[in-house]
């Protein structure tokens, strides 16, 4: 077998566990208690397989703060770094516990990136500039309030108030980190919670100049993302975006990846209900 055959390295996905220890949403299909199950058979899965690390893309819970301490426990049966990144859920707590949700879940800061093996992965903060994650009276809030305002106005799709967007500090920074990681001869991986192609409800309110930016760089490869649940791919120049599908939907179906890395192309493995796919760069 040749080196091409064999991958660099691999990583593990979960999306939206949204776990919160309340009745379900049967007409919606959001089984929030039975995440707890899911992570930790997703976990079993990942501890028999040599990866790098485990990143969450976001709704780690659904509601109350106190909704950490089952749910985090469970990551610490995994055998690898697992990482997280917040999305709009983990934010549905009382006001006084907005500026500790990400200190709670271990993360170094709202938005970080790391390396692995000649890759660079971008971590954002898509609920930066937001209705609900800001604290009530930080500049943000106003500002959140004006663009999705100006969306509403022309009838986007995405004007939702369960979306968010970068500011514009985060923004230049994301565009600053491909710059040093194209210097430094590094492949991109951009995760966050929320989509921003293909179109849809659930994207980032400022999704265009993202996408914009992504596939204007030949050296960012993929964007993988949650918060719509149903999943989603797509595809903008060199630049593949994977909307991963959500744990809490269904009663007692998985659904998880682990993404094997090679030197020309990601290969996702999907578990349950994720589908794999081959993404050639």
């Amino acid at each position: 077998m040749s080196s091409a055959d064999l991958p660099l390295f691999r990583f593990g996905i979960i999306a939206d566990p949204q776990y919160a220890a309340i009745e379900p949403q049967v007409e919606m299909g959001r089984y929030y208690a039975n995440s707890l199950a899911k992570v930790a058979a997703a976990i079993e899965t990942f501890n028999g397989e040599e990866l790098d690390f485990v990143m969450t893309l976001g709704d780690i819970i659904d509601r109350d703060f106190k909704s950490f301490d089952d749910i985090l426990p469970v990551y610490e049966k995994l055998r690898h770094e697992a990482l997280f990144l917040l999305g709009n859920h983990d934010f549905a707590v009382a006001p006084e516990d907005l500026e500790k949700v990400v200190e709670r879940v271990g993360m170094p800061a709202p938005y970080y990136s790391f390396r692995r093996h000649r890759f660079r992965f971008i971590v954002l903060d898509g609920n930066e500039v937001s209705t609900f994650a800001p604290p009530e009276s930080h500049p943000f809030r106003a500002l959140a309030e004006q663009r999705l305002a100006a969306l509403l106005a022309v009838g986007a799709s995405n004007a939702q108030t369960w979306n968010a967007s970068l500011s514009d500090e985060q923004f230049a920074w994301l565009a600053h980190e491909i710059e040093q990681a194209k210097a430094a001869d590094e492949k991109v991986i951009v995760m966050n919670h929320f989509p921003v192609h293909p179109p849809c409800e659930h994207d980032m309110w400022d999704r265009e100049r993202i996408v914009a930016l992504l596939s204007s760089q030949d050296n960012v490869i993929a964007y993988l993302n949650g918060h719509n649940h149903v999943g989603n791919y797509g595809k903008v120049a060199g630049c593949h975006f994977v909307n991963f599908k959500g744990v809490v939907d269904t009663e007692s179906e998985n659904t998880f990846a682990i993404v094997d890395v090679y030197s020309d192309r990601l290969e996702i493995r999907g578990f349950g209900r994720e589908e794999s796919r081959t993404l050639s760069y």
